[in-house]
């Protein structure tokens, strides 16, 4: 399954779902992750807010390919991107394993295909290696085999880059 989570404007919707199984719109309408560690433990993979993320660690674990689209913000994602992904912690439980010779959390959901992410806006090439960094790194502690970071300086390339 091939979920995308994005903060782009509803105008893109619709080009959007034709190139995923499901859509995550990271639209700034959702309450932060409150730190209760209730999806780890209490109620597995499984946010206490009830509002469109609740089921958002099972839908992100079930992902064989998770694309994130997101503006720069300095390096790293836009606050309501960040906002979705701190959210999905349930994805893993609170053991710990070694993956890729260090200490990550258990995967709840097990090994996942590519983490992908499109950075779209003005991006330096400072911002543009944070972030290739970043994406490796989120890879491998959610378990994905891979990762790749594109970059578009506007949108006119969005379509090819999903």
């Amino acid at each position: 399954m091939k979920v995308i989570i994005h903060d782009l404007e509803s105008r893109y919707d619709g080009l959007i779902r034709e190139h995923c199984d499901r859509v995550i719109a990271a639209d700034g309408r959702y309450a932060p992750c409150q730190g209760c560690f209730g999806c780890w433990t209490s109620h597995p993979a499984e946010c206490f807010m009830k509002d469109g993320l609740r089921q958002v660690c099972r839908v992100i674990g079930q992902a064989d390919e998770l694309v994130i689209v997101t503006k720069n913000l300095y390096g790293g994602y836009s606050a309501a991107v960040k906002n979705v992904l701190d959210r999905s912690i349930g994805t893993s439980t609170p053991l710990s394993t070694y993956r890729g010779g260090q200490m990550h959390h258990t995967l709840r959901y097990g090994k996942h295909g590519l983490w992908k992410v499109v950075v779209y806006g003005d991006i330096t090439g400072e911002e543009r290696e944070t972030f290739r960094l970043l994406a490796q790194r989120n890879a491998l502690n959610d378990g994905f085999e891979r990762s790749e970071a594109v970059f578009l300086e506007n949108l006119e390339g969005l379509e090819a880059s999903l």
